[in-house]
């Protein structure tokens, strides 16, 4: 079948889906719930110490009777949690009792912004709006460690859920006899909500490690994730709360350091910089972010991989101006043809493909809600000119605007313009273009009961030379039951397609990915769920016809001790374009305009997180391209509560081709320490070995929060030669940021 047939098939596969999603959207309905949180204003001060003792506390209706998702779904759970909610005209309080068998309390370290599994915690999901697609979250330990995020898209995944989010609140825990509570207290500045609402949407979720159960007040399915903002039940406030008027939060920070490159014999360099950001409340639901010659010498390095594919790896984004409301700018499109990719900005590529940082003169960011169906989102920041590569001044502007449809879909649109505003004739080679912009539309879909989710999307780029196919399409629909599971996915990438500010790998190629899965649950024994999973990919392109197939077989296991293991058989064909080196160490390439076809064998576990000591393991054998591959990837994690932990992370790949080609082992290495002295003062060291890149990377950070949102960092890094342990390059930097309220 030729690439023009599957394009038409395709299209009229979605022509037939479209009417049944249509209706879909119009007859599900929210699940039915007649439960519901009530909170009375209060006058008597609350004192935030973790012990409910304050008779306002119990002036409203409280949530209780949790019910169990895991290692059921289908009964309320045997050991209660209880949760209650009152205001005054600065705060939104909010209290729990989480009823336990003892008092063996599993809390990995001190560390705020914590990950949920594997220890005991619980979490508030708090939707003003009601649209069931964002929501503000805040969580507490038996310790008093506190961690807030944001969800977006409704909670479908993990990425959906951004932890560098931070914001001031206040928390704290104590321990009784059978059971742990908290107090937490939300500045009404620190959230956006709308304007006389007196009804909004929450639910809570909680991990008791004792029992060994997951909890939520509204039921969630288990096949479905626990943050999923599709199941929420009703928070109604007395009288609405009072907005906070123009607040504005500004940031300064003062930043200095001292750094040397080594491999070209330069003397040390020293240098010293100042900024900030500022945070203005528009509205109720609209924020205004700004950034003057901001610096992200504290944020945390990425962890290396092997990467033993054709194309760029993805890394997320860390830095904490470009996060709130991230989805509003990041997720058009999908994880391989993203029109803004927030990383670009910052980072530019010379002539020789190689990254280096660019300065950022300032950015100003415009994002929320309009009112409950409207968001919008506008972003513009301007780079330096950097005359060592070359490279102008650039501009980045975003704009993207969603609207809501049916009860948690939503249409959005976008434009992304990159401008140079450098002198042509002196700043510019043909490398670097005048311009490229990006328009797209997007739909998203999210049925009510999140058992329909799905994305169009088209997208059409501008630049100074444009071609015959400037453009990208790409279609997803997936189907969740209790018993099974099916989805399909189309992509069309034309060579064209020209999205510098955002994550493109591939270009000129159809993609079609049929998968489906069953699910089977055990009434005895330890498993508590299991089942096949079948994936299949091909990719065609106009010149060449099918140049990629795989299709893989897993079966995978949950067992009720928290474990995972799976097992997975791959058959793959691979038809190169162009010479390759599979190892990526600049070895001698396979000729391209060649098909290769191989099969292989993996396998992953995941031990019981609760355990002090737990493993995760991943061994592969079996063909690769020409040759052979054998590989097994650990993750070793001890923990020394409440302390922190240390975790060992290893990936180990032999390749085998025949001659000429590469036979190389490719190993990385990466312990990292996690120490949290007290829940203010942290210290994290991570070291990475990573000889298909030839580098050692050193990263030491220590983080001192002095006042809420404040923090003093101190962040040491070396980077070595992996053959030779010659220094490549060292540098120490110390920064300072102040959260000031006006």
């Amino acid at each position: 079948m030729n690439l023009r047939k599957m394009k038409n098939l395709l299209l009229a596969l979605l022509c037939l889906c479209g009417p049944v999603l249509l209706v879909g959207q119009m007859v599900l309905s929210a699940p039915a719930t007649d439960e519901g949180i009530q909170l009375q204003r209060t006058q008597e001060r609350i004192t935030i110490d973790g012990d409910l003792r304050e008779s306002a506390w119990y002036t409203g209706k409280s949530a209780t009777n949790f019910w169990e998702n895991f290692p059921s779904d289908t009964a309320r759970c045997s050991w209660k949690t209880e949760i209650f909610m009152t205001y005054d005209e600065e705060f939104l309080y909010i209290g729990a009792r989480c009823y336990a068998p003892g008092k063996d309390y599993i809390v990995p370290s001190l560390r705020r912004d914590y990950r949920a599994g594997g220890s005991d915690n619980i979490t508030f999901l708090i939707d003003p709006f009601r649209d069931r697609t964002n929501a503000f979250v805040f969580g507490m330990n038996p310790y008093g460690v506190m961690r807030e995020a944001l969800i977006s898209n409704g909670g479908r995944s993990t990425d959906d859920w951004l932890d560098e989010w931070d914001n001031k609140w206040k928390g704290e825990s104590a321990i009784f006899d059978d059971y742990w509570s908290c107090e937490i207290a939300i500045p009404f500045s620190t959230i956006r909500f709308p304007e006389g609402e007196k009804s909004w949407n929450f639910n809570s979720y909680r991990f008791d490690t004792q029992s060994n159960t997951r909890s939520t007040w509204q039921p969630i399915p288990q096949n479905q994730i626990i943050m999923s903002l599709a199941y929420m039940g009703n928070m109604t406030w007395e009288d609405a709360p009072a907005v906070a008027g123009k607040s504005i939060s500004i940031i300064p920070f003062l930043a200095g350091g001292i750094a040397r490159n080594h491999e070209e014999g330069l003397p040390s360099e020293t240098d010293f910089s100042f900024g900030g950001d500022a945070k203005i409340a528009i509205t109720s639901g609209l924020n205004l972010d700004l950034t003057i010659n901001p610096d992200f010498s504290q944020v945390e390095v990425d962890q290396q991989v092997i990467n033993l594919d054709r194309f760029e790896v993805f890394f997320p984004e860390r830095r904490q101006f470009f996060l709130e409301n991230s989805d509003l700018f990041g997720t058009f499109g999908d994880d391989r043809a993203n029109p803004f990719f927030s990383r670009r900005i910052g980072v530019a590529t010379n002539t020789d493909n190689e990254a280096f940082p660019t300065p950022i003169y300032y950015g100003a960011r415009l994002s929320g809600k309009l009112d409950n169906n409207w968001r919008i989102g506008l972003l513009n920041m301007q780079t330096a000119r950097d005359p060592e590569n070359n490279l102008p001044s650039y501009n980045y502007t975003v704009a993207a605007l969603q609207r809501k449809v049916f009860s948690r879909s939503n249409v959005g649109v976008i434009l992304v313009n990159k401008q140079n505003f450098g002198d042509n004739q002196s700043d510019t080679t043909a490398y670097y273009s005048d311009f490229n912009r990006v328009l797209g539309i997007d739909y998203n879909l999210a049925s009510a009961d999140n058992n329909w989710l799905g994305k169009f999307y088209f997208h059409h780029s501008f630049s100074p030379v444009q071609g015959v196919s400037p453009y990208s399409h790409g279609a997803r629909i997936d189907y969740r039951s209790r018993n099974f599971a099916f989805g399909m996915e189309e992509r069309f990438v034309g060579e064209e397609f020209n999205a510098e500010v955002g994550f493109v790998p591939r270009t000129n190629y159809f993609q079609f990915n049929p998968r489906a899965e069953l699910f089977f649950y055990p009434s005895k024994g330890g498993i508590n769920r299991h089942g096949p999973t079948i994936r299949t990919r091909y990719i065609w392109t106009p010149e060449e016809g099918s140049t990629d197939r795989r299709t893989s077989l897993s079966w995978n296991f949950s067992y009720a001790n928290n474990s995972n293991l799976s097992f997975t058989a791959t058959n793959e064909y691979v038809y190169l374009l162009d010479s390759f080196d599979p190892s990526g160490t600049e070895a001698t390439e396979l000729p391209g305009q060649q098909g290769y076809q191989y099969a292989f064998f993996s396998a992953e576990y995941r031990s019981d997180q609760r355990k002090k000591f737990s493993f995760g393991l991943e061994p592969s054998v079996g063909e690769f391209f020409n040759g052979h591959r054998y590989g097994i990837s650990t993750n070793l994690t001890w923990r020394y509560q409440p302390l922190g932990q240390i975790a060992l992370t290893t990936n180990y790949n032999y390749i085998d081709l025949p001659a000429p080609y590469a036979s190389t082992s490719l190993f990385l290495i990466g312990p990292r320490i996690d120490l949290t002295f007290t829940k203010n003062i942290f210290l994290t060291a991570f070291f990475q070995f990573n000889d298909q890149i030839d580098n050692v990377n050193i990263n030491t950070r220590l983080q001192w929060r002095f006042a809420p949102v404040s923090d003093f960092f101190l962040v040491y890094t070396d980077n070595y030669h992996s053959l030779d342990w010659n220094v490549k390059n060292r540098s120490l930097v110390a920064k300072l940021t102040y959260w000031l309220n006006t």
